[in-house]
């Protein structure tokens, strides 16, 4: 990114870091960052602060895609779908016993858009959904949905047959699930992670794999990305990793860039995008002061939108 900023008076980007070198690299004509997606936990908010910076971002525009991929990698691992897949593409005729998903207890970290799709879907699948949200907890939806709801992480850990991770990376996320919440587990739980890969420790996910209390980790995320070839989770037993492909779908995408570039015209443009992040100094004082991220609802907000 240092080598690309120059002349610019926006960026639209993805899930490059837009760190304070760069952004400071890319002063005094940078005005704006029109974030593709909703993840933005790989650009300094705090630096956007301080020179200015608007950063605009889109909400509600891919949860029903990545509540589909959850899904993929739920059946996939479950089933041991694509070892066996595999196997018969090599010529082998190789069968394998798995489970079904029906009857099993989903625990849901997170009820914003996302895990509210994946819900939907669990309802569908005739699961029984146990639900945790710190910060964000949509009462009537969990009504409606039969959302047994879990007091603390750890209720949720114990009780869960299988753990859908669609919470945001916050500070208080990181390392949410380390050696410790791991032993809380049901031995054999199935985790799926379509959020960020750093929220779990990867050295004690990889030793529960090995020890089987992990029954199996099915991620689009990784703490690397992309992967070094000796990540060792690679090659690690009953895992399941995808590209971080779980937004990309073409109805998906689309609406993420007409979205992103639709907010990068608008704020260009002096008015208000149709999502920012709030700052401490808004760059554009002909935008309404009316901001849906206020620093009253803004980590209700966050949790919701992911």
């Amino acid at each position: 990114m240092l080598e690309l900023v120059g002349d610019f008076d926006a960026f639209l980007c993805g899930d490059d870091a837009i760190t304070r070198k760069v952004i400071e690299a890319a002063l005094p004509k940078l005005k704006l960052i029109s974030k593709y997606g909703i993840g933005i936990d790989k650009i300094d908010i705090k630096a956007c602060a301080d020179h200015g910076i608007m950063l605009t971002y889109t909400p509600g525009v891919n949860h029903t895609t990545v509540a589909e991929h959850v899904f993929l990698l739920m059946l996939n691992t479950v089933r041991k779908a694509f070892e066996q897949f595999t196997a018969v593409r090599k010529g082998e005729w190789k069968r394998i016993t798995g489970h079904e998903i029906f009857g099993k207890k989903l625990g849901v970290v997170g009820l914003g858009r996302i895990g509210q799709e994946v819900i939907k879907r669990a309802n569908a699948f005739g699961m029984q959904v146990i639900g945790y949200g710190a910060n964000y907890w949509p009462e009537d939806f969990a009504t409606s949905f039969n959302v047994l709801r879990a007091n603390t992480l750890d209720q949720l850990f114990e009780q869960s047959d299988i753990i859908s991770l669609n919470t945001t990376l916050t500070a208080e996320t990181r390392n949410m699930i380390s050696a410790a919440q791991i032993e809380k587990m049901k031995t054999g739980v199935v985790i799926i992670n379509c959020a960020r890969g750093e929220i779990i420790n990867t050295a004690d996910l990889l030793a529960g794999l090995k020890s089987g209390k992990i029954g199996g980790y099915a991620a689009d995320v990784l703490d690397e990305e992309p992967p070094s070839p000796d990540h060792p989770l690679l090659s690690a037993p009953n895992c399941l990793i995808s590209p971080h492909i779980g937004s990309r779908t073409f109805e998906s995408v689309e609406r993420q860039a007409m979205k992103s570039v639709e907010n990068l015209i608008l704020a260009l443009d002096g008015k208000e995008p149709l999502a920012r992040v709030q700052l401490a100094v808004p760059r554009f004082p002909s935008a309404s002061s009316a901001d849906p991220l206020n620093s009253d609802t803004q980590k209700n907000e966050r949790n919701k939108n992911a």
